[in-house]
């Protein structure tokens, strides 16, 4: 199983990009995971440098807070940041995939239906998959719920971040097994964040009292992996996802990080290799 590993742009948006790229290359990731929206003049010459600097990368979306109470209005939203994504590409290098936080908790599930038709338009005109993001206050914020839209939508596609559903369930899904399995089998993509019973990110997944947290996610992670070998694929995308503030506690009464985040990513990363026995 060859698993190729993204290095995550949140939280590094100030780097320079050309030193962000050689920094993750020499760290041996294989690509980033940005949201560029937002900073098209930041971002304008990032597909070039990715590209000289032979990384790959995904890209994510996420609508305008401020469309998202209007269902016309984010409608009109969602279809316009997509199509400014499909900007981010050249004729040498396009996107591995957009994962997309679509949608809102509270939108009904024929509204969901038509953000998916334009989701699968774009993809289709695109050729690139969009995936659908598993995320708090989107369509996707619990396992539950998902697995109702899975059994509706069979061809729905998943970037599954599992410790958004912890934090919303107050467990480990102990008892939504069923859930968890379907989603495994529409999943292409894992954000290897933490979390626990409190909230989307424990502090550090290296402290022995985060063990149980990450023994849970290490063997979610690991049945989606067999699954994948099981159906004769060769080939996994994953993504250290840890975050800046407010995902990171801060030092009590300061403003450094309590631990740093891309260290804790780099950490996830070669974990993960280690476990699976992937250095290609």
């Amino acid at each position: 199983m060859k698993i190729d590993f993204f290095c995550p742009r949140w939280g590094s948006e100030a780097v320079d990009w050309l030193v962000f790229a050689r920094k993750i290359k020499a760290d041996n990731f294989d690509g980033v995971e940005v949201f560029p929206l937002g900073g098209e003049r930041q971002n304008q010459n990032m597909v070039d440098i990715l590209y000289d600097t032979g990384l790959d990368y995904i890209l994510i979306h996420a609508e305008l807070k401020e469309n998202g109470s209007n269902f016309n209005r984010y409608i009109d939203a969602l279809e316009r940041n997509l199509y400014n994504l499909l900007e981010y590409q050249n004729h040498q290098i396009k996107p591995r995939y957009i994962v997309s936080q679509t949608g809102r908790e509270y939108f009904n599930m024929q509204q969901m239906h038509q953000c998916f038709e334009i989701c699968d338009r774009i993809a289709a005109e695109s050729g690139i998959q969009i995936l659908q993001e598993t995320h708090r206050n989107k369509w996707s914020y619990a396992a539950h719920i998902v697995k109702e839209y899975l059994i509706e939508f069979p061809s729905l596609r998943l970037a599954l971040d599992l410790s958004h559903w912890v934090c919303v369930s107050e467990s480990f899904l102990e008892d939504q097994q069923d859930a968890l399995e379907l989603a495994f089998r529409h999943a292409d993509h894992i954000h290897a964040r933490v979390g626990h019973t409190q909230g989307p990110q424990v502090t550090d997944p290296r402290a022995g009292e985060n063990k149980e947290a990450l023994d849970h996610h290490l063997r979610w992670w690991d049945r989606w992996i067999a699954l994948l070998m099981q159906q004769g694929k060769n080939s996994a995308t994953i993504t250290p996802e840890f975050g800046p503030y407010p995902y990171m506690s801060y030092i009590l009464n300061s403003r450094q990080p309590a631990v740093d985040q891309y260290a804790i990513n780099l950490w996830m990363m070669q974990m993960l290799k280690n476990r699976y026995n992937t250095f290609n």
